[in-house]
């Protein structure tokens, strides 16, 4: 790869791709497969927190995905997560015109104050970020889905060996 140092090359060897090869070699479609990393990867940078590992759970076991690429697919996005949080957030107050973040301290005092408004802001907000972010995972979805199996079939065509090797037992 082009400048990755040998030790980030190598956790995505080990963790990311091997993983994924073993589910092709398991008789895991490309189709399916990179469905299942998609879904993964979308849902991985939804706005919400603590939620991500139990909805993939089930909506993979839904749809018949997956369940390990899905997971691999959301952690390989988790730093896109946290940089997307506060864009979905203002997304969702500019595109539903309610009040804005607070960001000075006179503020962030003035809502410690009142709990009940501030978790009435944090819902509403919240709920507003996650329709942002639910009509741009309805649009990219399938479109990531559409290009990551064509990666994982050219990476099987390029690299036949690598599925005809039995899997590395750790």
């Amino acid at each position: 790869m082009f400048g990755v140092p040998q030790s980030v090359r190598e956790f995505l060897r080990c963790k990311v791709l091997r993983p994924l090869l073993r589910l092709l070699r398991g008789g895991v479609t490309p189709r399916r497969l990179a469905w299942s990393l998609a879904l993964g990867m979308m849902i991985g940078i939804n706005p919400t927190v603590g939620v991500t590992t139990v909805l993939l759970i089930l909506i993979a076991w839904l749809f018949r995905l997956s369940q390990t690429a899905s997971q691999i697919g959301s952690h390989i996005v988790a730093p896109l997560h946290v940089l997307l949080f506060l864009p979905f957030i203002q997304a969702g107050v500019h595109l539903f015109r309610t009040r804005r973040l607070p960001f000075t301290r006179q503020q962030l005092h003035h809502l410690s104050h009142h709990p009940i408004l501030m978790v009435r802001n944090i819902w509403q907000w919240e709920w507003h970020a996650l329709i942002v972010w639910g009509a741009i995972a309805v649009i990219l979805t399938p479109l990531l889905a559409i290009y990551l199996r064509r990666a994982l079939v050219l990476l099987m065509r390029r690299h036949p060996t690598l599925m005809h090797t039995p899997p590395a037992t750790h």
